[in-house]
């Protein structure tokens, strides 16, 4: 797999879709911190990293990430919309005071900067730029 974010980004639109409670994925630190600042903007309702002993036989066993999904209180979502915006073939990246709202707003953009994952606000509030990885609305 080339680009892992973007296949969590996709995993995480499709059950969003397809309306389920929750979701796994293959885990990794960059993963479970994009899954911590969607908890804390209140996009989804947490998530629990599991060891999977039933892992592929030639690798052994495969930590997973599981994402529990949020929902409105007539069942409506709460994730519209997930874009991601640099990927390994196109690295985009911001400066400090280039750092870019998304739907003027009212979405949130995952940042990784020197000091960590952030979110876009807390980037211009720590005067740092960084790689845009995705925005989220």
């Amino acid at each position: 797999m080339t680009d892992p974010i973007a296949d969590m980004l996709t995993r995480l639109r499709n059950a969003v879709i397809a309306k389920k409670t929750r979701v796994d994925m293959p885990s990794s630190r960059l993963k479970a911190e994009i899954a911590r600042i969607l908890q804390d903007e209140g996009y989804i309702q947490g998530f629990k990293l599991l060891d999977d002993a039933n892992g592929a036989k030639d690798i052994g066993p495969v930590k997973m990430l599981r994402v529990f999904l949020k929902y409105g209180p007539h069942g409506e979502r709460l994730i519209t919309g997930i874009e991601r915006i640099s990927r390994p073939g196109r690295r985009v990246y911001f400066g400090r005071d280039d750092v870019p709202e998304v739907l003027a707003g009212l979405g949130t953009a995952i940042l990784t900067t020197s000091r960590g994952v952030m979110t876009g606000r807390e980037a211009v509030k720590a005067g740092v730029g960084g790689e845009v990885l995705c925005n989220i609305w």
